[in-house]
């Protein structure tokens, strides 16, 4: 994978956690800057994580323990999606 060393202002108190050496910590770095695109719908998880270089459900994993969900919908909308399933399977 190509990479671009960009220039950015971050205050001082930033720079140790921005500037890392891990590679596992490069890549979790840059997943938290795509993101905000995934939430978004700007890019998908796939995209995102081609970009990265990893796998999707690589990045989904590095999501999920970083307490960012893959569905990103409420209680009410998992009912609600959960009583059409059940309608459609004819287990009303």
């Amino acid at each position: 994978m190509a990479m671009t060393k960009i220039e950015i202002d971050v205050p001082e108190e930033i720079v140790p956690f921005a500037v890392l050496e891990d590679k596992e910590a490069q890549i979790t770095r840059n997943a938290m800057l795509v993101y905000p695109y995934i939430k978004n719908g700007v890019i998908s998880h796939g995209k995102a994580a081609e970009m990265l270089g990893i796998q999707k459900m690589d990045l989904i994993v590095l999501y999920g323990k970083l307490g960012l969900p893959y569905f990103d919908e409420t209680e009410e909308e998992f009912e609600e999606d959960l009583t059409v399933l059940k309608k459609l399977r004819g287990k009303t």
